[in-house]
């Protein structure tokens, strides 16, 4: 999408001192303007009460300080989990969730209207895919958040790309979220507690180890070779197994970072003995983990979790066998906090992009 006018939270520091030059004022306003957007969570360039009044007319002339605003939101019995719905400029809807835990204040941001991937049991890309998010509407989910954690003097601690869409498929507005996310003078966040997660977008997973950055790095696997994986997510026919793996594997030696491997449990799926097996010769070699995620049903998809005692029985094996494995229950199952589910419930959509290969899974939908 075009605008006359830019967007302030798809701004970097640098930038914003070069337009400040340009309009004859001093770069060091700059950081005021920064404090005011991602510490003191101005709302409108008014708040910004030690800006001067011909400043802030100025900045409302060249950048929008909002391009989304809230639609829904909906929060789990446990009080751990709630989910945001945003409304986009083009009336389109996008979610994040966050997620309460100890100290940890984690956002799960999306990154494109649907969902390009297609996972066969997720919500994200039942409708097909609209649309990349600029920079500014993924930083924009993080910052809104974060504001109203400030009210309870609690902050934004942890950012992961794991709401709708394909992060390395939108690789430019993430790659500058990311750098605002981690500028000291924005939100400040470490490196280490900002994790991306892809399907294996292979030639991506290798320009982002070139980037300088160490955030975490997650591929949702959900299968140990490529035939099945192949009908679970029917993107991954573009791409096969070994050489994401061999991607990761070169991302993980470059920035010093270990794996984290994806594994959604579907019942009668992928959950038998030999699919654990097959998991353990993929993996026994490799610096990772595993996390289990047993499946999260999405209304309208026919897929199961596996009975508790098949799950056990998984996650044993592969610790047996030395693979560090963690078993991850989803939560908010109450709020349908599964990915694109509240994005899907809340309107009907208009025609998606048509998509550059049709594909077609396999499993039963």
């Amino acid at each position: 999408m075009l605008f006359d006018i830019m967007d302030i939270y798809s701004t970097t520091l640098p930038a914003l001192e070069e337009w400040l030059v340009a309009n004859g004022e001093k770069p060091f306003r700059a950081k005021q303007i920064f404090q005011w957007l991602y510490e003191k969570n101005a709302s409108s360039w008014e708040d910004m009460s030690n800006v001067s009044k011909s400043l802030r007319d100025a900045l409302s002339e060249d950048f929008r300080i909002s391009t989304i605003s809230p639609a829904n939101t909906v929060d789990s019995n446990d009080a751990e989990t709630a989910k945001y719905l945003w409304k986009l400029d083009d009336n389109l809807m996008v979610e994040s969730v966050l997620i309460s835990s100890e100290k940890r204040r984690t956002v799960c941001v999306s990154t494109q209207v649907g969902c390009p991937a297609r996972c066969a049991f997720c919500a994200s890309g039942r409708k097909g895919f609209f649309r990349n998010l600029t920079t500014a509407e993924i930083v924009e989910q993080v910052v809104a958040i974060d504001t109203i954690l400030n009210e309870k003097d609690e902050r934004v601690s942890h950012v992961v790309f794991m709401g709708m869409g394909e992060p390395l498929e939108n690789y430019d507005a993430v790659i500058a979220a990311i750098r605002l996310f981690i500028d000291p003078n924005a939100l400040a966040l470490s490196q280490r507690r900002i994790t991306v997660s892809t399907v294996g977008v292979v030639e991506k997973i290798y320009a982002l180890a070139e980037e300088g950055l160490k955030v975490n790095l997650v591929l949702s696997l959900h299968a140990p070779e490529q035939t099945l994986r192949t009908k679970i997510i029917p993107y991954a026919k573009r791409y096969d197994l070994k050489d994401i793996l061999k991607a990761m594997d070169h991302y993980s030696s470059t920035t010093k970072r270990d794996i984290t491997y994806e594994y959604t449990l579907l019942r009668d799926i992928n959950d038998s003995p030999a699919d654990a097996k097959a998991l353990i010769a993929l993996l026994r070699h490799r610096q990772c983990t595993v996390n289990l995620i047993p499946y999260n049903a999405v209304e309208g998809l026919p897929y199961q979790r596996p009975p508790s005692n098949t799950i056990k029985h998984f996650y044993d094996t592969l610790t047996k066998h030395k693979i560090i494995t963690t078993c991850r229950y989803t939560k908010g199952d109450d709020i349908n906090a599964a990915c694109g589910q509240l994005a899907l419930m809340a309107r009907a959509l208009p025609s998606p992009l048509p998509p550059e290969e049709k594909f077609s899974s396999g499993l039963p939908m």
